[in-house]
């Protein structure tokens, strides 16, 4: 008798992960193979040591940023803030998540996720990822290997759309740029075009048949009992967090206070400051300190006592980033190696007679390489690009564009696969890069065509 396959189990082979074995294998032996015949054995084996000591330092790095928003996480569950938002934007979300149900938990942080990085908040919104990503798992029919809306959700991260890219913002203003904010406009334009590829890639590879979910997704029935099992309930031995009195009132008096403090600090620097410098100030100084205080004063009003739900939601941080570390490790270690064994200068020197003409120069095509591989290798090119050609240059253009355009693709699929131990990642590395290429290419498009 044939076994039966459990309901919405997807049609798994042991070779899935071909792309991303196949990528580190070949990068690890290309690298010293590069190596013997260049003689850089020495700066290859160093590099590697150093990019496993970085992956380290890199994962523990985001124990305290992890940790914080994990806990107002906690709060903004228990308050029953998380479910307000996911069904304010249930119309879109049901479309692009549509086996993941409107109320879940894994529905909100997804949201949050979101709205953090289009803030360019960088750090503050991988927190929020992982917690999507340990609720999307609950609903894993098969564990280890990630869902469609795993994909989905980790192809629109890749694709770093921003409307604010402060990192290169910072930068271009740090090199002496007259207009740093220049390009944002091409920025959105090269971010935009990689958001939609990487949604209608992740949808489409989905369908392929080495992909395709062999039966329909879970139900809303299996996605309740999956939860239930996976983290049972404690809502009957707890009691219903009780408001405190005029807890509403004070809560919209600090509002108000905190809204004419933001008015009267604009209305300050309104007369000095370049309204989109004060503009970008507001998103980089004041959206974080506005976030704890709002999900803190929420849940108070609603009653959480949110000091022991903070430190039970922060718990989780040391223990993401310790399983993140090996996936960490494994990816830097293989950029690494290849960047210290000459490898890509041969492989820049290869193709740069080609892209050339397309409006990509040789200066910046180790930046295109780089960019899903390494975030601190690319962006140490853009400065590089930036001090030696100047940041107001065509190339300085297009170098802070791409940089803004996407994020780095197997950065983000390790430490996200790697915080809930996803080991077939099926079609999450060819929607990523897709992304990551249409990206490149819109970037020199309208960089050409704005500043070309």
């Amino acid at each position: 008798m044939r076994k039966r396959r459990s309901r919405g189990a997807p049609c798994v082979r042991p070779s899935d992960d071909f792309v991303l074995n196949g990528f580190f294998a070949v990068l690890v032996l290309l690298s010293v193979l590069a190596a013997a015949f260049t003689g850089r054995m020495e700066a290859t084996s160093s590099g590697a040591l150093e990019s496993a000591k970085k992956a380290v330092e890199l994962a523990l790095g985001l124990v305290g940023a992890m940790a914080l928003f994990m806990g107002l996480m906690k709060i903004a569950q228990d308050g029953g803030l998380l479910r307000v938002v996911a069904r304010a934007t249930a119309p879109v979300m049901r479309r692009l998540f549509p086996e993941v149900p409107a109320d879940h938990p894994a529905m909100s942080a997804m949201i949050l996720n979101i709205a953090s990085n289009l803030l360019g908040l960088g750090n503050a919104a991988t927190p929020f990822g992982i917690r999507a990503m340990q609720e999307l798992d609950r609903l894993n029919p098969v564990k280890g290997t990630a869902t469609n809306a795993m994909v989905l959700f980790l192809a629109i991260n890749t694709a770093g759309l921003a409307i604010l890219p402060t990192t290169v913002v910072a930068l271009r203003t740090a090199s002496g740029s007259k207009d740093p904010a220049g390009i944002l406009f091409t920025t959105w334009f090269a971010s935009g075009c990689a958001t939609v590829t990487a949604i209608a890639a992740a949808t489409l590879l989905s369908r392929l048949p080495r992909y395709r979910v062999v039966s329909g997704p879970m139900s809303r029935t299996d996605a309740v009992a999956t939860e239930s099992q996976e983290a049972p309930s404690v809502a009957g031995s707890l009691p219903e967090p009780k408001a405190p009195r005029l807890g509403s009132w004070i809560a919209t008096a600090y509002g108000l206070l905190v809204a004419a403090a933001l008015a009267a600090y604009v209305a300050r620097g309104a007369g000095s400051a370049d309204p989109l410098d004060l503009a970008r100030g507001v998103l980089s100084f004041w959206t974080v300190p506005l976030l704890i205080a709002g999900l803190v004063l929420f849940g108070w009003a609603r009653g959480v006592k949110v000091y022991e739900s903070f430190v039970d939601g922060a718990k989780d941080g040391f223990q993401v980033a310790l399983r993140m570390i090996p996936y960490l490790v494994a990816i830097l270690v293989a950029v690494g190696m290849f960047r210290a064994s000459g490898g890509l200068d041969v492989f820049v020197a290869a193709v740069a007679p080609l892209t050339a003409p397309l409006g990509l120069p040789a200066e910046a095509l180790p930046l295109a390489v780089l960019r899903p591989l390494s975030g601190s290798g690319s962006l140490g090119v853009m400065s590089e690009i930036l001090s030696s050609r100047g940041p107001d240059s065509y190339l300085g253009y297009l170098a802070s564009t791409m940089q803004g355009s996407t994020d780095t693709t197997f950065y983000v699929l390790a430490v996200y696969f790697g915080a809930i131990g996803i080991e077939r990642t099926r079609h999450a590395v060819p929607a990523g890069l897709l992304a990551d290429l249409a990206g490149m290419a819109a970037a020199v498009f309208i960089v050409k065509v704005v500043f070309g």
